[in-house]
């Protein structure tokens, strides 16, 4: 008989709670904040107003992020607790039907209807809401909603992001600040594309062209109505 032995795997799925929020809000930051500055810096030339707005940009763009974030993430919260608060009754009042039920599931997986009774009357005798919120509601723990997880990713990524092109200014002179800060952060896009891309198993070349594509044609409206606005008002 062939020995057992303990076989470890990683998943990247596992990284989905907070991958997401953080790779969003990097972008977002970086984003965000580059085209404030490139759009100040089409309209005007004063570095001090530059940086007012890339400053003021970072901080309500933080706060920002992490309280759509936690609302947003307390939304899948509070329906998850609904549907779960909703299978502790069921299972209370109809076990038989809720067995019937994931007897079903496992039918449908392709299981045997023999093979499927006895995995259903197993798990639901170990824990019967473990097994119907995992095959029923599709809840797992490692993707389950966290919103002050979210929230603090969020932020903090946000504001990593926001911090390069905002420091980019200082040794710029006024009339650069557009060309440098929209090389620099095309180049950081890129390169969190790769990240983002890397840390998710996913391929690198269309992760890295997505998110580059956008990020120049956000820098490249914002100059567009900065100039006009200061040609305007010049």
């Amino acid at each position: 008989m062939p020995s057992l032995r303990a076989h470890y795997e990683t998943h990247r799925i596992t990284r989905v709670g907070w991958l997401r929020a953080t790779v969003l809000g990097a972008n977002d930051g970086l984003v965000s904040t580059a085209s404030l500055i490139v759009g100040v810096a089409a309209a005007t030339p004063q570095t001090h107003a530059i940086l007012v707005a890339g400053i003021a940009g970072l901080v309500a763009g933080a706060m920002s992020m992490a309280a759509g974030e936690y609302v947003s993430v307390c939304s899948q919260y509070d329906a998850e607790q609904a549907d779960l608060a909703k299978e502790r009754r069921e299972l209370a009042e109809l076990p038989a039907a809720e067995l019937e039920e994931l007897t079903g599931i496992y039918i449908a997986r392709g299981l045997t209807p023999e093979l499927a009774a006895q995995v259903a009357q197993q798990l639901t005798a170990k824990d019967a809401l473990a097994a119907h919120a995992q095959d029923e509601l599709g809840i797992v723990e490692h993707m389950a909603a966290q919103p002050l997880q979210a929230a603090v990713a969020s932020a903090l990524s946000f504001t990593a992001g926001a911090i390069l092109p905002l420091l980019a200014v200082f040794p710029l002179a006024p009339e650069n600040v557009g060309v440098g800060v929209t090389a620099l952060t095309l180049v950081l896009l890129a390169g969190l594309g790769g990240l983002g891309a890397h840390l998710g198993g996913a391929p690198l070349g269309p992760a890295i062209r997505r998110v580059t594509f956008w990020g120049a044609m956000a820098l490249a409206f914002t100059a567009l109505i900065g100039h006009l606005f200061g040609t305007v008002a010049g």
